[in-house]
């Protein structure tokens, strides 16, 4: 691909170098070599500019380099052009219609014949599976459930009965869609008490879900993804819990049950969010932190329990000299004591 084509694709500005250069791939700064681009977004590797072997590179508006022989991309966001140009060189790959012949199809099913089904997978009753989809060894697709166009599942992957996937979605390995939301009372024996989770899945469009993830369905009603949202690794979202537009929810955070997060918020890793609460549009709370009470839009907090983020850093800062403080305050101790002593 040629550097004139690759800036039309990206939305970028060639501002030095040839338009003719052959472009063929795309690296970070430290491993990219001859042929391909690269990008700056963070000012702290910008040392590694005069090193790096690439034929190109992404820069913002102002970021500068007096590297010669290398072709300068100008862009409001290099990042996001990085993100495009790795994803016009790795394409997905195209589908080609498939039916593994140990896969298990029930009659009711109404499958699309553009899809591809792997070995051993397992599609119940009275399923529809879209056009596009791509479902891959050892997956099983429940009664009842409904896949939308081009949606991929992979391996290991369980979507429990009555779900609902959107269109364009991928579920990494080994999540679970639709298990039982954690709904237990106490009987006249104190014993637990299994509660019925009679709901359902919904996730709606551009949904992508992480490896070892599991989103319970809900006792009556629906837990509901919404289109865009993005979850990682080992998260767990409990029963009737929704996720807006766009969020993001990183590895190993925890959702308890009705919890209800806003658009675009952000979930750093291993958050809790205690159950019934609202986290509202925006806000983000940062890695290791837990809240028990509802989020302000536009909020970012952190600490458990989590408040204000810039109170949190100078709290944080001020541990880090209780030692000083302690001895200070033994000091000053000794000397009140003296002086109520009359000085002795």
């Amino acid at each position: 691909m040629k550097l004139s084509d690759l800036a039309a694709l990206t939305s970028t500005a060639i501002e030095n170098g040839s338009p003719d250069i052959e472009i063929t791939g795309a690296a970070g700064l430290d491993i990219a070599g001859e042929g391909h681009v690269t990008f700056l977004a963070n000012p702290k590797y910008t040392p590694q500019i005069a090193t790096t072997k690439a034929s190109a590179i992404f820069l913002g508006e102002k970021a500068e380099t007096e590297r010669e022989g290398l072709a300068v991309l100008r862009s409001i966001d290099p990042y996001l052009a990085y993100t495009r140009a790795l994803r016009l060189f790795h394409p997905e790959p195209k589908l080609s219609p498939f039916r593994h012949p140990t896969a298990v199809i029930d009659g009711s099913a109404v499958v699309s014949s553009e899809t591809e089904i792997g070995a051993n997978a397992v599609i119940g009753r009275n399923c529809r599976v879209a056009s596009g989809v791509r479902i891959f060894p050892n997956a099983t697709i429940y009664d009842n459930v409904t896949i939308g166009e081009d949606t991929i599942i992979h391996s290991g992957v369980s979507v429990r009965e009555n779900s609902e996937i959107g269109r364009r979605c991928i579920i990494h390995n080994n999540s679970t869609i639709g298990s039982d939301g954690f709904g237990y009372s106490k009987d006249e024996n104190k014993h637990w008490l299994k509660i019925p989770q009679t709901g359902r899945v919904v996730i709606e469009d551009d949904v992508e879900i992480g490896a070892n993830t599991a989103i319970d369905r809900a006792s009556v009603g629906e837990t509901r993804i919404k289109r865009g949202a993005k979850i990682d690794n080992q998260v767990q979202i409990g029963h009737s819990c929704t996720v807006d537009e766009d969020a993001l929810i990183c590895a190993q955070t925890g959702l308890a049950g009705s919890s209800h997060i806003g658009k675009r918020v952000v979930l750093a890793g291993q958050v809790g969010i205690a159950g019934h609460l609202k986290v509202g549009d925006g806000a983000v709370i940062t890695a290791k932190s837990a809240t028990s009470h509802d989020v302000e839009p536009g909020k970012i907090l952190s600490g458990i329990p989590a408040f204000d983020n810039r109170d949190w850093l100078r709290s944080t800062a001020a541990i880090r000299k209780l030692g000083e403080m302690a001895q200070a305050f033994r000091r000053l101790q000794k000397r009140v004591e003296k002086l109520e002593d009359g000085g002795k």
